[in-house]
């Protein structure tokens, strides 16, 4: 023990501790201080208000319908990255060359640029697009849906880009679950007489409760703060149906508002953190229910 601990100083933590203080304690900190100000573009000095921004905010009604807009985004987006992904594992789960090659493919679009991503799915659901051309081909006649023009349906469709765009990491997770699965068991449950339709949800998914539970914290908390693929797509429109709360903070911080972004970026802190201490909290105490 005296040994290893020669070997690993703890005095090797302080760059990544200094890093880590100067690049995001700090930033926070002072994040939360100057919420409680009236720092802007537009005055001299910097003084304290107190609650004013808080109340100014909730006043308009904006910040409210933009946190029910990113609340319904985070549900779909968690909805459907943890369908497609489960999907995909289930479906690549045989580790053959034809499998493998599905897995590479679906888990490109995780490395590729979220911006990038949903400018190209922007283009392919334009009137003019491609999958307007396409219907447009089979159908026979013109075609021109707009995709991306109905406040009702549009958030869906840029949940499911955005599921897209991050399925291949949670079929890794869910084939990494898969894989700890003791061969053994699944062999006595096919002795017994039990279809490949029970064995999964009668042991392979009551199995993967772990991997349920961080691709659903993950998917859930990660679109929270989701920014770059609904600018792409929609810049927050149509009539604002889109516009999630990182995306009003930006256009606050654009205007000079400098206090009412910071308030906001308090704001969506303690709506992650309400939100993910009681859906963890489930999930773990169903991870042990389950196992």
């Amino acid at each position: 023990m005296n040994r290893h601990k020669r070997s690993y100083p703890l005095y090797y933590l302080v760059p990544a501790g200094i890093i880590l203080t100067m690049f995001f304690i700090v930033p926070t900190i002072m994040n939360f201080a100057y919420a409680f100000t009236n720092w802007s573009a537009f005055n001299k000095t910097i003084e304290f208000n107190g609650l004013d921004n808080i109340y100014e905010l909730f006043a308009s009604g904006t910040l409210l319908a933009d946190i029910r807009v990113t609340i319904v985004y985070a549900v779909l987006v968690a909805i459907f990255q943890n369908i497609f992904g489960l999907g995909l594992a289930v479906l690549f789960e045989d580790d053959t060359r034809l499998n493998r090659f599905g897995r590479t493919l679906f888990f490109i679009p995780v490395i590729m640029s979220a911006l990038a991503a949903g400018y190209i799915w922007q283009a392919l659901l334009k009137t003019d697009g491609v999958f307007n051309q396409i219907l447009s081909f089979f159908l026979g006649h013109d075609v021109a849906i707009q995709w991306l023009g109905s406040p009702r349906w549009t958030i869906v469709l840029v949940a499911a880009v955005h599921a897209w765009k991050w399925m291949g990491f949670s079929m890794l997770t869910y084939l990494a679950g898969l894989k700890t699965i003791d061969s053994q068991v699944i062999e006595a449950a096919t002795i017994d007489g039990a279809s490949r339709t029970q064995i999964f949800w009668k042991i392979k998914f009551p199995l993967l409760a772990p991997a349920l539970t961080f691709n659903i914290a993950t998917a859930l908390l990660g679109s929270m703060n989701s920014f770059d693929i609904v600018q792409a797509m929609t810049a927050g429109g149509p009539g604002g149906s889109t516009e999630v709360l990182n995306l009003f903070i930006w256009r606050t911080f654009g205007k000079g508002l400098y206090a009412q972004s910071t308030t906001m970026s308090f704001v969506l802190f303690v709506l992650v953190t309400v939100i993910a201490i009681p859906v963890i909290t489930y999930l773990r105490k169903r991870e042990d229910k389950v196992l």
